[in-house]
């Protein structure tokens, strides 16, 4: 996989017979307390590789299109215009990577956060994608499209088990952060890419010691194990990672460090 090219809010990889489009939706700051122990207290300090904006942890916030020029998803849609203002560049993003929001009619979601999923909305209340047929989600994280995402009720597709999304796309799913978080597993002629959600917020940190864990996972241990598990897979050859929380563009490989692991970007961060 390498990088084709790339803009303010988007990168385009080339990964064999596919195209990979990382989506820039924004950041999101929060404190360091959101970073637990393995008995759920806050660290006692941060490794001075970890940065610190205003004393706030920085999170970028991704989403990611996969196509083989005939069949595209996207996957995940940012918070548009329904939680901080640093966030809800999705639109913006597709528009300057050439996307139409018109040609997408399936969005897979990892995780029902507002982050993950309330860019199914625009600012102004339409729906984002007009040709939009389907929304999957882990049946868990279902009970979301109330309110404000009800208009795509009727379409979204509840992931009970490893599912086939499309013929390049294999849902996957891995309780722990919700009950419903689910990943997808991206095979192309040059390998395999595992596109996840809130597996990882702070990639300075939580490759290195993965036993790290998230104030607001849903379930502390069972997301930690789903980390490893993840991290070991992505130690193959020919295995890449795109994540919704990894610094943007958010692509990249892993490979084993001392007792933990390492994140090797494909791209450099964009500012």
């Amino acid at each position: 996989m390498h990088l084709a090219s790339n803009g303010p809010h988007h990168a385009v990889f080339e990964f064999g017979d596919l195209r990979v489009v990382s989506l820039r939706d924004g950041y999101v700051d929060m404190p360091p307390t959101r970073l637990r122990d393995e008995n759920n207290r806050p660290l006692d300090e941060l490794p001075d590789t970890v940065p610190l904006i205003d004393g706030s942890l920085r999170l970028s916030v991704n989403a990611f299109f996969i196509t083989d020029g005939t069949q595209s998803i996207l996957i995940d849609t940012g918070a548009s215009n329904a939680w901080h203002a640093t966030m809800g560049s999705l639109l913006d993003a597709l528009d300057e990577a050439g996307i139409r929001r018109a040609d997408i009619t399936d969005v897979a979601i990892t995780h029902n956060h507002e982050d993950h999923v309330n860019g199914l909305i625009a600012p102004d209340g339409s729906e984002a994608f007009p040709a939009l047929q389907r929304v999957w989600i882990g049946v868990d994280d279902t009970a979301v499209f109330t309110g404000r995402l009800e208009p795509v009720r009727d379409r979204v597709v509840p992931v009970t088990r490893q599912t086939a999304v499309t013929d390049r796309v294999t849902a996957i799913p891995t309780p722990g952060h919700t009950a419903g978080h689910t990943i997808y597993e991206i095979s192309s002629s040059a390998g395999r890419l595992l596109v996840w959600g809130d597996t990882v917020h702070v990639p300075s940190l939580q490759f290195d010691q993965p036993n790290t864990s998230w104030e607001l996972d849903g379930d502390q241990p069972q997301a930690r194990q789903a980390r490893l598990t993840l991290m070991e897979q992505l130690t193959k050859p020919h295995h890449f990672v795109a994540g919704a929380h990894l610094d943007s563009p958010g692509v990249g490989r892993v490979t084993r460090s001392g007792d933990g692991y390492s994140l090797e970007y494909l791209a450099p961060p964009i500012s």
